[in-house]
């Protein structure tokens, strides 16, 4: 069983784009008392979808390069290089987040999608969870500059063997999570998937 979970009181404090709420709430302990009363605050968010696209025959990633807030609030550089990602419409699901995600940020339409995993960026302040898919394309010569007007996306995407990009991840030049999870994974299961999109050529049975 869980530890039980009792909250005492939610506040709004911010209604915006984001929603930020502060929970007053106290919890069983694991000893099976209960802690005192904990003030913890929220960022209240949509669930989420990131989609690497892969062409597993030119052995090839497409990354997305845009600015973002945080990491330049930081202090540090705010242009970031991640796969693809966008939060899910109301109603919408993960594959079809991911797939709408991948035509407007790179123009791409998904041959397939691998479900690869889902993990939550932040537990401890905020309710997000990612699903990680990733897709197999055909990808073009060159990169490009894409992103929902209606939005303000400001999105160039790179292209880069897939070795370089697991390179780049090993020295620290990838860092936001949407980039660094969906690498990761395909890093591990690259050959697997590899035999199971292509077991003519590979020569190994998918299993």
């Amino acid at each position: 069983m869980e530890p039980e979970v009792e909250i005492l009181a939610r506040t709004r404090l911010h209604d915006g784009f984001y929603k930020f709420d502060l929970l007053e709430l106290r919890h069983r302990r694991f000893d099976g008392s209960w802690s005192p009363r904990l003030r913890r605050e929220v960022l209240v968010q949509r669930d989420a979808v990131a989609v690497l696209p892969w062409d597993p025959d030119a052995e090839r990633v497409l990354l997305v390069e845009q600015f973002r807030a945080g990491a330049y609030g930081a202090g540090e550089s705010g242009w970031l290089l991640e796969a693809p990602a966008g939060l899910l419409e109301p109603g919408e699901s993960p594959e079809a987040c991911a797939r709408r995600e991948l035509h407007e940020e790179c123009g791409l339409t998904a041959q397939r999608l691998e479900p690869a995993l889902v993990y939550r960026s932040s537990p401890g302040g905020t309710t997000e969870r990612v699903t990680v898919f990733i897709a197999e394309v055909q990808l073009p010569e060159q990169g490009g500059l894409f992103g929902a007007p209606s939005e303000h996306e400001d999105i160039r995407t790179h292209l880069l063997a897939t070795e370089e990009a697991f390179a780049r991840l090993r020295a620290g030049m990838i860092t936001a999570s949407t980039g660094v999870i969906p690498l990761l994974w395909l890093e591990l299961n690259r050959e697997r998937l590899k035999a199971q999109w292509r077991p003519q050529i590979s020569g190994v049975l998918a299993p």
